[in-house]
């Protein structure tokens, strides 16, 4: 089944791009939630119109994202957290506290759009922040034991 999509669906696509997913997500849950339409051939001609007409701000939302990643240019990230003795954390670190750490340098960013594996152990790693379709910045963070 071919859909436009309405809005950014994560691990799936952007607003406005056309892709092919199963008659049953399709039918079950991206339609009724209002997050796609089917790709009819009116529905891709209406789509080529509105992007030709809106080619200007989607360069001026994809500079914006460039300039914000121009801010991450040099950030590193330490992350102090609970430990065991032998260094594993308790829980884990992930998006969210990439996040509140990104706060704390004034780089407010929703962590739906910070992708990292759960990180279980001390030592250095990397997230990436995707802040457009195109831009994609890396954070390198390190976790650390928490002094007590």
């Amino acid at each position: 089944m071919e859909l436009i999509l309405k809005e950014d669906v994560i691990n799936l696509g952007y607003k406005d791009d056309i892709v092919k997913v199963k008659d049953g997500y399709g039918r079950n849950y991206l339609i009724p939630t209002g997050k796609a339409v089917i790709a009819s051939e009116s529905a891709k001609k209406v789509l080529a119109e509105n992007l030709k007409q809106r080619a200007h701000k989607l360069a001026k939302i994809k500079a914006d994202a460039e300039a914000l990643a121009a801010k991450f240019e040099g950030v590193a990230l330490t992350i102090a957290t609970k430990v065991s003795a032998t260094g594993a954390v308790y829980g884990s670190v992930g998006a969210i506290q990439i996040a509140e750490e990104l706060a704390k340098l004034g780089l407010e960013i929703d962590r739906k759009i910070i992708f990292v594996a759960a990180v279980k152990e001390i030592g250095s790693y990397e997230a990436t922040v995707k802040l457009h379709k195109e831009v994609a910045v890396k954070v390198p963070f390190t976790v650390v034991a928490e002094a007590e």
